[in-house]
Protein backbone atom coordinates (compact mmCIF):
# COMPACT_ATOMS: atom_id res chain seq x y z
CA UNK A 1 0.00 0.00 0.00
CA UNK A 2 1.20 3.49 -0.81
CA UNK A 3 0.91 5.81 2.20
CA UNK A 4 0.76 9.61 2.06
CA UNK A 5 2.57 11.46 4.87
CA UNK A 6 1.78 15.17 5.10
CA UNK A 7 2.79 18.12 7.29
CA UNK A 8 6.40 16.91 7.47
CA UNK A 9 9.05 19.31 8.75
CA UNK A 10 10.96 20.71 5.77
CA UNK A 11 14.26 19.38 7.16
CA UNK A 12 12.94 15.79 7.53
CA UNK A 13 14.97 13.07 5.82
CA UNK A 14 13.91 9.86 4.12
CA UNK A 15 15.95 7.90 6.69
CA UNK A 16 13.98 9.50 9.55
CA UNK A 17 10.70 8.70 7.81
CA UNK A 18 11.81 5.09 7.24
CA UNK A 19 12.78 4.78 10.93
CA UNK A 20 9.34 6.03 11.98
CA UNK A 21 7.50 3.46 9.85
CA UNK A 22 9.86 0.48 10.21
CA UNK A 23 8.46 -0.73 13.58
CA UNK A 24 5.17 -1.45 11.77
CA UNK A 25 6.62 -3.77 9.13
CA UNK A 26 8.54 -4.06 5.87
CA UNK A 27 9.04 -0.91 3.81
CA UNK A 28 9.48 -1.07 0.03
CA UNK A 29 10.32 2.59 -0.55
CA UNK A 30 10.34 6.04 1.02
CA UNK A 31 10.24 9.34 -0.87
CA UNK A 32 10.09 12.93 0.35
CA UNK A 33 8.82 15.15 -2.45
CA UNK A 34 10.99 18.12 -3.41
CA UNK A 35 10.44 21.17 -5.58
CA UNK A 36 12.00 20.66 -9.03
CA UNK A 37 13.29 24.22 -9.25
CA UNK A 38 14.72 24.72 -5.74
CA UNK A 39 15.32 21.13 -4.60
CA UNK A 40 13.73 21.98 -1.24
CA UNK A 41 11.28 19.61 0.45
CA UNK A 42 7.58 20.37 -0.05
CA UNK A 43 6.55 19.04 3.37
CA UNK A 44 5.07 15.72 2.29
CA UNK A 45 6.16 12.29 1.16
CA UNK A 46 5.18 8.70 0.54
CA UNK A 47 5.97 5.38 2.19
CA UNK A 48 5.29 2.13 0.33
CA UNK A 49 4.57 -0.98 2.43
CA UNK A 50 3.91 -4.35 0.73
CA UNK A 51 1.55 -5.61 3.49
CA UNK A 52 -1.81 -3.84 3.55
CA UNK A 53 -2.41 -4.95 7.14
CA UNK A 54 0.92 -3.54 8.33
CA UNK A 55 0.33 -0.34 6.34
CA UNK A 56 -3.14 0.13 7.83
CA UNK A 57 -1.73 -0.39 11.33
CA UNK A 58 0.96 2.24 10.64
CA UNK A 59 -1.70 4.68 9.38
CA UNK A 60 -3.86 4.09 12.48
CA UNK A 61 -0.94 4.53 14.89
CA UNK A 62 0.92 7.41 13.21
CA UNK A 63 -1.85 9.71 11.91
CA UNK A 64 -1.77 12.86 14.06
CA UNK A 65 1.42 11.81 15.84
CA UNK A 66 4.40 14.08 16.48
CA UNK A 67 7.23 13.97 13.94
CA UNK A 68 9.95 16.57 14.42
CA UNK A 69 7.62 18.89 16.31
CA UNK A 70 4.75 18.67 13.81
CA UNK A 71 1.59 16.57 13.86
CA UNK A 72 1.78 14.53 10.68
CA UNK A 73 -1.13 13.47 8.48
CA UNK A 74 -0.91 9.81 7.50
CA UNK A 75 -3.40 8.11 5.19
CA UNK A 76 -3.68 5.87 2.16
CA UNK A 77 -2.35 7.71 -0.89
CA UNK A 78 -4.91 8.51 -3.56
CA UNK A 79 -4.04 8.17 -7.24
CA UNK A 80 -2.71 11.34 -8.78
CA UNK A 81 -5.35 13.20 -10.84
CA UNK A 82 -4.95 12.97 -14.61
CA UNK A 83 -3.42 16.10 -16.09
CA UNK A 84 -4.82 17.61 -19.26
CA UNK A 85 -2.29 18.03 -22.03
CA UNK A 86 1.47 17.93 -21.88
CA UNK A 87 1.76 21.12 -19.79
CA UNK A 88 -1.32 20.77 -17.60
CA UNK A 89 -3.69 23.03 -19.53
CA UNK A 90 -3.75 26.81 -19.34
CA UNK A 91 -5.51 29.51 -21.29
CA UNK A 92 -7.29 28.37 -24.43
CA UNK A 93 -7.27 24.70 -23.43
CA UNK A 94 -4.70 23.90 -26.11
CA UNK A 95 -7.05 24.67 -29.01
CA UNK A 96 -5.91 26.59 -32.04
CA UNK A 97 -7.73 29.93 -32.13
CA UNK A 98 -7.45 30.36 -35.91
Amino acid sequence: MNIYVGNLPYQATEDELRATFSPFGEISSVAIITDRMTGKAKGFGFVEMPSNDEAQNAINQLNGSDFGGRNITVNEARPRPQRSGPRGGGFGGGHNRY
